[in-house]
């Protein structure tokens, strides 16, 4: 796991796994909030490497260290599968382990890291909504590539349960409009440019009296950033939180990146997204059926209630989990 979302989509994938008395082993980077999201599901990791900031040449220092380091990890212990979420080292290091790797993603445009994870792997696992022939130019191959229906949030938020503790914990005025602000993915590899839609959303926020904000950034640079607005209704957590409650019980949410747009979409919250890079098949699909908005302006955001009567869709995780392990050395 090298990414914060990936916790979340693989921790359900993991628990069928062991339902049907699979071992599971669990690496993981230090970046954004995935060591403490793993410490809060309880999952037990071996971490393997950091990451190495935005510099390309520095990614790539990175990943040939982990890789190697998962190689090394990797030896001796007869691993039958190997699977991630758009990991690059992973991939590889099972490639020369000569261990089959399956790897999920939900965004087509990410050039680099795809001409690595899918041509190191055995299967690809996308969301339907990707056309097939757009992963052609990495290698992904119709052999290769196999769907599922609907969003990868339907399937690990299937067990969601909110918990209004949150709330009370965050010391959020429920008689105000609750927005949840994720800010951009800035040292990602294809969102390398700034974002002030973003910015103009939070001082907007920061103007309405009627309006509280829980922001999530995902470096320190971002928090110093927000805080520097000194907005007293703009609220920075201390540590990891339960950001899937925070979306339900919020009004709007607004975020420069995809999972947590999505897990809105899931939860029924009104979602729009400020991403500046390629827009991908998932959320265009969505935006065309009205589930999400694409905020070009920040005079466009609806700071409202949202509805109510919303019907969660809920998938069956064991569908990934057939696919994922069609592939396994001992299938």
């Amino acid at each position: 796991m090298t990414n914060s979302p990936h916790v979340l989509v693989l921790r359900p994938i993991i628990d069928e796994f062991r339902v049907r008395d699979w071992e599971v082993v669990v690496t993981a980077r230090e970046f954004a909030q995935t060591l403490p999201l793993l410490d809060r599901f309880d999952i037990a990791h071996t971490v393997i490497g950091r990451h190495r900031g935005k510099n390309l040449a520095a990614k790539a220092v990175g990943m040939a260290s982990r890789t190697s380091a998962m190689i090394r990890f990797g030896v001796g212990k007869h691993f039958d599968l190997a699977m991630s979420h758009a990991s690059n080292d992973l991939p590889v290091a099972a490639r020369m382990l000569g261990i089959p790797h399956v790897t999920m993603f939900d965004y087509e445009f990410a050039k680099l890291s795809h001409h690595i994870n899918i041509r190191f792997s055995q299967k690809v696992l996308v969301p339907d909504a990707i056309p097939v022939e757009t992963l052609a130019s990495y290698g992904g191959t119709p052999d290769k590539v196999d769907t599922y229906p609907g969003l990868k949030e339907e399937y690990y938020l299937a067990d969601f349960k909110p918990d209004e503790g949150v709330i009370e914990q965050l010391g959020i005025d429920p008689d105000k409009i609750l927005v949840i602000l994720r800010t951009p993915p800035s040292q990602a590899a294809y969102h390398r440019m700034d974002n002030p839609v973003f910015d103009d959303v939070m001082r907007t926020v920061a103007a309405r009296d009627d309006v509280q904000a829980i922001v999530l950034p995902r470096t320190v640079d971002q928090r110093a950033g927000i805080e520097a607005v000194g907005a007293s209704n703009l609220l920075v957590p201390n540590g990891v939180v339960d950001a899937q409650s925070l979306v339900y019980y919020a009004d709007v949410v607004v975020s420069g990146g995809g999972t947590l747009n999505r897990e809105a979409v899931a939860l029924g919250t009104p979602a729009y997204t400020v991403f500046h890079g390629v827009m991908g098949a998932v959320d265009k699909q969505l935006i065309a059926q009205g589930r999400l908005t694409n905020l070009e302006s920040a005079n466009d955001l609806r700071l409202e209630r949202k509805p109510v009567g919303f019907e969660q869709v809920r998938r069956d995780v064991g569908l990934l989990v057939d696919k994922i392990a069609a592939v396994a050395r001992i299938a």
